[in-house]
């Protein structure tokens, strides 16, 4: 993949900010409450002074008008320096739900706020609703003036730190249909809202929300009435190349970290990555590394070339293959660092804790390959059809 001037300065930038900023374990841990949390307000109100994280916004809303090949190298870029910006990952994905289909006093809201350094989360997943976005049964019933939330929702990234909540819930049929499904506007402060963190591996990143009786404005409709199903679809190529950004980033990070330790242990009395086991295992993850990019920017390539087409096939390769190569890229690294891998006095098992959940949030690995083999004409099959 080649890069303009503009593209490669942007990298540089960023680069050299990461590294002042955040560039040694201390400073991110230092930001980070001793790495109990993945978002710094004080590092990203920095980056938003920069404009980076509005580039990929329409500039009427404060943003840079970027492409994806942009943001997706900032997304790279950030992630193999570890920066602590893990509000950023659910703000993009929401202001982009409001530019397609939010109001002009939304946009002008939420888009703008984005740019400022708001926070912004989404919460679909239910406890019997992951996957199956269809299973939704978080209600939203009309009562006058009002739209009434009764309901649960789960693993919400970044409630706890956003200032507004897109929430997808029922409006209409039953459990088990696309059809029915609404977004809504929630602020996290609306009374009948509790949010509740759940402790992961990760640390404070995702929330229970709980809705009782919690009373929304007629105008907290995002887009239309029982199209929410339709709204989510079209999001789905920004979603998985973000995803797929970040992964590669950790894949990276990993992967050099790894090569600058075997370099410099030594065992036998020589460096271990003079080892013929290592130097090939390490060759077989740098040529993975470089097809999870390759599949990942072409991919971002195709999107700047069409915005408005969704691409399911491609966009659920790339964040298969980013996730995966991720997944294994970190948990080799890990071996091969032996015990200074699972040391928390060393980055590398916080690479591995990323790159595992990586492959079961925004769609499972399992998912993103039954929607690929779908897209071939391959569907399961029941027995009672057979």
């Amino acid at each position: 993949m080649e890069y303009n001037d503009e593209q490669r300065s942007l990298v540089a930038a960023v680069q050299d900010f990461c590294r002042r900023e955040a560039g040694s374990r201390e400073q991110r841990l230092a930001l980070t409450d001793a790495g109990r949390e993945n978002h710094s307000p004080e590092l990203y109100r920095k980056m938003a002074d920069l404009g980076w994280l509005g580039m990929a916004l329409p500039e009427e809303f404060g943003g840079g008008g970027a492409g994806m090949v942009d943001l997706c190298l900032f997304l790279e870029t950030t992630s193999k320096a570890m920066a602590p910006i893990g509000g950023f990952t659910t703000s993009i994905i929401v202001a982009a739900a409001y530019e397609r289909f939010g109001s002009p006093e939304q946009k002008k809201v939420v888009l703008g706020g984005v740019a400022r350094g708001a926070i912004e989360a989404i919460a679909m997943s239910e406890p019997e609703a992951g996957s199956d976005v269809a299973n939704l049964s978080c209600r939203a019933e009309r009562r006058g003036d009002e739209w009434v939330v009764n309901g649960q929702k789960t693993w919400c990234s970044n409630a706890h730190l956003a200032e507004r909540i897109l929430l997808v819930a029922r409006t209409s049929g039953r459990a088990g249909d696309h059809s029915g499904l609404t977004m809504f506007q929630v602020p996290t402060t609306a009374a009948g809202l509790t949010v509740s963190g759940i402790d992961t591996m990760g640390g404070r990143e995702v929330n229970d929300l709980y809705f009782t009786d919690c009373a929304l404005p007629a105008d907290a409709v995002v887009g239309t009435l029982d199209a929410g199903w339709r709204q989510l679809m079209a999001g789905l190529n920004l979603e998985r190349l973000i995803l797929a950004s970040l992964m590669l980033g950790t894949a990276q990070r990993a992967f050099d970290d790894v090569v600058d330790y075997v370099k410099g242990r030594r065992q036998f009395g020589r460096p271990i990555g003079s080892f013929q086991v290592l130097r090939h295992r390490l060759a077989d993850l740098a040529t993975e590394i470089e097809c999870a990019r390759l599949l990942v920017y072409a991919t971002a390539a195709q999107v700047d070339r069409a915005p408005n087409t969704v691409l399911p096939r491609e966009t659920s390769m790339a964040k298969l293959k980013a996730t995966e190569t991720a997944r294994r890229v970190t948990l080799d690294a890990m071996q091969m660092m032996g015990g200074y891998g699972y040391a928390t006095e060393f980055d590398m098992e916080r690479l591995v804790r990323s790159s595992i959940v990586s492959t079961v949030y925004g769609g499972t690995s399992e998912i993103q390959r039954d929607i690929i083999a779908k897209t071939y004409g391959l569907h399961e099959v029941s027995r009672d059809s057979q």
